[in-house]
């Protein structure tokens, strides 16, 4: 059996990040993707990574930056399915010059770009957003850029030593795109040495630029990445495993950071894939995802966080929209009582601290979600008849979407306005008899565990097996053969009105 590991894997990660990097008073954590399409839940692991690992960090006294790059000035590869076929026009031009097929944005990239940045703002995160475009576009990278370019001969072997055909040494790891059809189907004729380039492209225009004052040229992605850690100074830096494969863009960053800017390779920080249980995979350009809005339509922020801050980076998981959506409110409600009772470990406590957005003075007042579906059904969805309590009415919330687009139909209820003549039909001379006498016991004053211990009683008295009973009430409030736990049922739906629901039984 492995070893439970004893302290919280952010923890340790932050730990890391202060023995690699030297230190020092402030650190810069990056992340970062192009937006190529919504940004989905499986994405939004890289930056509920850093986060914990910044918190991490700011727990030891540090000062921290965590900065999220959008790599808009990414070309426009592929038309996503959930996007109009007629946007294949645009394909090769920068995201950023890409039109919004919203039309509510001024670019393609910064509708997707909002759409995430909107989302996570419950989730406790201070983030500084970049837009690669921007910094391109006002020629921020020139210096880095032509360092790059003049240097690009250390780079070429260690590229080369993952291809299998060798780049040649007039290689030139730049994009450029066209001034006048706006796309990257450009060559580059010729480099000064300096900041100047010249270059054609397809569509027949020419030109030559100076890269210090016409922000068209970006450099190509495995010396951008690199070059843009050195620019901001990136101390920390996760990334997705298929970034580590051999010859992937991680290892040879660290390289060729070391090889052209003379720094030591940023710290890293492996994460697996997460997807839907039951689900498919994620791709933002086949246009299937399931984004941050939709998991917190389901899941409280704190649960959301839990998720990740409860799970170890290297590990694979699913987003449950099923029934587990119970069990795990049900794991942060415990974890919730351990921490406030100062029960459980050190990992566990800083799991929880982790979890929060703001770590409470006491103990939150809370209703389990599975209570929670019952409630709302039986308020028929409004969540403020659950409870006065925003809190409460928070978590009803969560569970009436669940209810409306998860739950199965079997956890689905709706009490009776009156006992159909069909239910009673169902209901045989026993149940009928028992669920009499239930009318009386309902006069007495008792409690959940009172009530329950009542119904033996009445199953002896009447010799009817307790599962007959169960399904005569249920039958008989719901018109189901099973429902929610019967006893609180009960005393939610109130007592009088299930008493008039069971006196129209003959």
């Amino acid at each position: 059996m492995a070893k439970k590991e004893k302290r919280h894997w952010a923890d340790l990660a932050g730990e890391n990040v202060i023995r690699e990097q030297g230190d020092k008073k402030e650190y810069c954590c990056a992340s970062g993707i192009t937006p190529s399409g919504t940004i989905h839940i499986g994405n939004f692991r890289e930056i509920i990574t850093t986060d914990l690992v910044v918190k991490a960090l700011e727990n030891k006294g540090k000062k921290v930056r965590f900065i999220y790059s959008w790599d808009d000035f990414d070309r426009f590869r592929k038309v996503p399915k959930n996007i109009p076929e007629s946007f294949e026009e645009h394909i090769g031009m920068n995201l950023s010059d890409v039109p919004d097929p919203l039309k509510k944005e001024k670019s393609y990239a910064l509708s997707f770009e909002k759409e995430m940045e909107d989302s996570i703002k419950d989730l406790g995160m201070d983030i500084e957003f970049i837009r690669q475009s921007e910094m391109y576009k006002k020629c921020v990278y020139a210096k880095d850029i032509k360092k790059a370019l003049n240097e690009k001969d250390k780079a070429i072997p260690i590229l080369n030593k993952y291809r299998k055909e060798p780049l040649p040494n007039d290689w030139m790891p730049l994009v450029v795109y066209c001034e006048s059809c706006k796309k990257d189907s450009t060559n580059v004729l010729s480099y000064d040495g300096d900041y100047k380039v010249s270059y054609e492209c397809e569509c027949g225009f020419s030109n030559e630029v100076d890269f210090r004052k016409t922000g068209i040229v970006k450099l190509n992605w495995r010396l951008d990445w690199p070059m843009r850690q050195f620019f901001e100074k990136v101390d920390f830096e996760p990334a997705g495993k298929d970034h580590y494969a051999a010859g992937g863009s991680r290892p040879t960053t660290n390289q060729i950071i070391e090889a052209i800017w003379k720094r030591e390779k940023v710290t890293d920080l492996i994460y697996e894939w997460i997807g839907i249980k039951g689900g498919k995979q994620f791709s933002s350009s086949a246009g299937n995802v399931t984004n941050v809005t939709d998991v917190l339509e389901v899941y409280e922020p704190e649960v959301v966080r839990f998720l990740f801050a409860g799970t170890r980076p290297k590990t694979e998981f699913g987003i449950s929209f099923d029934l587990d959506v119970i069990k795990i409110y049900e794991d942060f409600d415990r974890l919730e009582a351990k921490y406030y009772a100062k029960e459980g470990d050190e990992k566990d406590k800083r799991t929880y601290e982790l979890s929060c957005v703001n770590v409470p003075k006491k103990k939150p007042e809370r209703i389990g979600f599975r209570h929670l579906t019952m409630l709302v059904q039986i308020y028929e969805g409004d969540v403020k008849k659950v409870s006065k309590d925003k809190l409460i009415q928070k978590r009803a919330g969560c569970a009436k979407n669940w209810l409306e687009k998860y739950a199965p139909d079997d956890f689905k209820f709706k009490i009776h306005e009156k006992v159909s003549k069909e239910v009673l039909k169902l209901l045989n001379g026993k149940q009928k008899e028992s669920l009499k006498e239930l009318i009386k016991v309902l006069d007495k004053k008792l409690d959940e565990q009172g009530l329950f211990n009542e119904f033996y009683e009445i199953c002896e008295k009447f010799e009817i097996k307790n599962t007959e009973f169960f399904k005569g009430a249920y039958l008989a409030l719901i018109g189901k053969e099973k429902g929610p736990r019967l006893a609180s049922f009960i005393l939610a739906i109130g007592k009088d009105k299930v008493k008039k629901l069971l006196k129209e039984i003959k």
